[in-house]
């Protein structure tokens, strides 16, 4: 099937059934396209163009990446447990492109994402990709700022039960980041969802909270190190209304780099009554009003 920017979305996924997935994989604005009825209504109205401006993407941009799955031949695999627990299952094709893959990735892959599509006939395909990152930066590094967060809390007279709980909250290995995560799969400023490129940002600060507010997924966002770095300096803050604030101690040159200003509607912002009272502090103690 020939791409073109006016190929109507329904017919692509009426022809290629795993494209629905797919798109979703690659933002969060696709993700409309598991509601049946915004599906039906638009899938002979909106073109890839479209598309393609409602996901962030140039055109030829996104035809390529449409194009890289449409244009892959299908590898069959066996998946099967043997005296393993569940979910760990053993995969096994008999390709031998499986076989170079296993030589010449799987030893280096750091993430490896795997869906499960079913076409009209309700067969079911599963879609392998990997994911290969060398950058210590972003897999298994700890700054200099969390070893020290660390060490501080090893001194703490508490459990070592409490200590463990207490570091994964604080550094973002443990239950708190995970729940967060849930809530906040992504930056509402930018929408990356890597949950490498994520930081667990508290809303209430972790040495001003309790014990229980430390740990609670209400008080905290998911944002990127920018913006991480900005909420937490207090350069910025949000109203209930989900409206942005910047502290006028950031230059107006600085935030027009930044591309934000004095309320600006940050409209992926998870918010409820819970978030709202952390807010409330965040605005009244950490904000440079």
């Amino acid at each position: 099937m020939k791409l073109e920017k006016s190929t109507k979305i329904g017919e692509l996924i009426e022809q290629y059934p795993e494209v629905k997935d797919f798109l979703k994989t690659l933002s969060p604005e696709y993700s409309n396209l598991d509601n049946p009825e915004l599906f039906a209504m638009m899938k002979d109205i909106a073109t890839l163009e479209m598309v393609a401006i409602k996901g962030g993407f140039e055109f030829d941009e996104l035809k390529e990446k449409l194009e890289s799955i449409s244009n892959k031949e299908i590898l069959n695999f066996l998946i099967n447990r043997v005296n393993v627990a569940p979910p760990r299952v053993y995969i096994n094709s008999e390709s031998t492109f499986y076989d170079f893959m296993r030589e010449v990735a799987l030893p280096n892959i750091s993430y490896l994402s795997v869906l499960k599509l079913k076409d009209k006939k309700e067969k079911i395909y599963y879609y392998f990709k990997i994911f290969i990152d060398y950058r210590p930066d972003i897999v298994g590094y700890r700054t200099l700022e969390e070893t020290k967060q660390e060490k501080q809390i090893r001194e703490l007279s508490i459990s070592d039960k409490q200590k463990e709980k207490l570091i994964k909250a604080r550094i973002g290995q443990g239950e708190y980041r995970n729940k967060l995560l849930e809530e906040c799969p992504y930056c509402p400023f930018t929408m990356v969802n890597d949950e490498r490129l994520l930081i667990a940002s508290h809303i209430k600060p972790w040495v001003k909270s309790n014990d229980k507010e430390k740990i609670d997924p209400k008080n905290g966002f998911m944002f990127t190190p920018t913006y991480d770095k900005l909420f937490d300096r207090g350069f910025i803050t949000f109203e209930n209304d989900k409206t942005l604030k910047v502290s006028p101690w950031l230059s107006p040159m600085n935030q027009k780099r930044l591309g934000i200003y004095n309320g600006m509607l940050i409209e992926k912002l998870s918010l409820d009554d819970k978030r709202e009272k952390y807010l409330k502090y965040h605005r009244e103690n950490i904000f440079k009003g």
